[in-house]
């Protein structure tokens, strides 16, 4: 099993109840296990990549978002700027996957969020997109890394709560309201402040957040 989090983000929490591991995951947190666990996130405008190989049985998770103000709609959101977040966010699950013994080859996945949530809160710009281009992400990407997409629940005006097991690779999607998420819109808004605000020029490291 391997767990992992970003740089400057919040740990992975684990409980194990009747044999089995519960992994909750967190802005910019992934989940790489060949072992039998249910991974779990909430989303709003953040994306989540549910990823597996049906035939070693491993299976990988992670939770991200793109951070930037603008987005050019004449360009796949993979080449800009801010679509090198989500290759770094996609490329640490399935390296570790494939370290696991995963084949590329062999990889499915199922996507999840990119929710208008950060859109509809108070002092928030129309022209940021962040749900859309999360979406328009993790679609492209898939399809450039030639991995199919089994399922996919993206973009709407709610928030989800997923729960991925490594028994079937079934994901079991809980819509919520937008009325009722003010925590996770404050939280993500936070985070895309805390993001934007940051100055580092120099540095090739990409930032995570979700």
């Amino acid at each position: 099993m391997i767990r992992k989090s970003a740089p400057k983000v919040s740990s992975v929490k684990t409980v194990k109840s009747e044999g089995v591991q519960h992994i909750t995951l967190y802005p910019g947190d992934y989940h790489v296990s060949k072992q039998n666990v249910i991974v779990s996130t909430l989303l709003g405008s953040c994306v989540s990549a549910c990823l597996y190989d049906p035939v070693t049985r491993i299976i990988g998770m992670n939770h991200f978002l793109l951070s930037s103000k603008r987005y050019a709609k004449d360009m796949p959101v993979h080449l800009t700027e801010a679509g090198r977040y989500g290759v770094h966010a996609m490329e640490l699950v399935i390296n570790d996957m494939l370290k696991l013994g995963a084949k590329r080859h062999n990889l499915k996945a199922k996507a999840f969020g990119g929710g208008a949530v950060l859109e509809t809160a108070p002092g928030f710009d129309n022209f940021l997109c962040v749900g859309e281009v999360n979406c328009r992400f993790i679609m492209e990407f898939l399809k450039n890394d030639g991995i199919p997409l089994v399922s996919y629940d993206l973009g709407g005006q709610t928030g989800r709560v997923i729960r991925f097991s490594s028994h079937d690779f079934s994901v079991l999607v809980r819509k919520i309201k937008v009325t009722t998420t003010s925590k996770l819109v404050q939280k993500e808004r936070q985070y895309w402040k805390k993001t934007m605000e940051r100055k580092e020029p120099k540095t090739l490291e990409p930032e995570l957040w979700g």
